[in-house]
């Protein structure tokens, strides 16, 4: 018993007692169409997720990190979007891994998008319908 469950009288959260479902997330950008996408065909199938602006509340280098563990990839380029203007201003090219997840971290609008995470599973919604995928 910890000072906490003797304290409250609660017995203590473990990791094994935590629940392992979380709700279903989706990465968006509203002003995108493809994002705008995803979203009509979760409402379509009456399925609610967590939307998450992430250029209202950029992403930590840990929760891109997570992210890319989900989605099974090991270059952060792979969630990227390289053709943005940042991209390139940035010289991004031959950056390594910690620099490419700073950059993310500090201009958003390097990360692609919808991507869409249910439980220890992740896709990048392009097209739209790989939500399709995770349901």
């Amino acid at each position: 018993m910890t000072d906490e469950s003797a304290r409250t009288g609660q017995p203590e959260e473990t990791k094994e007692s935590r629940p392992t479902t979380q709700a279903p997330r989706l990465y968006v950008n509203p002003s995108c169409s493809k994002c705008r996408s995803a979203v009509a065909i979760l409402a379509e199938l009456n399925l609610e997720a967590e939307q998450v602006r992430y250029l209202d509340t950029p992403p930590t280098v840990a929760e891109l990190e997570h992210l890319m563990e989900l989605l099974g990839f090991d270059d952060p380029r792979q969630m990227m979007r390289t053709g943005e203007p940042e991209y390139a201003e940035l010289r991004l090219d031959e950056a390594p891994r910690a620099e490419l997840l700073e950059a993310i971290t500090k201009h958003p609008i390097l990360l692609e998008r919808p991507i869409f995470v249910v439980g220890d599973r992740a896709v990048i919604a392009r097209p739209p319908e790989r939500l399709h995928e995770l349901v």
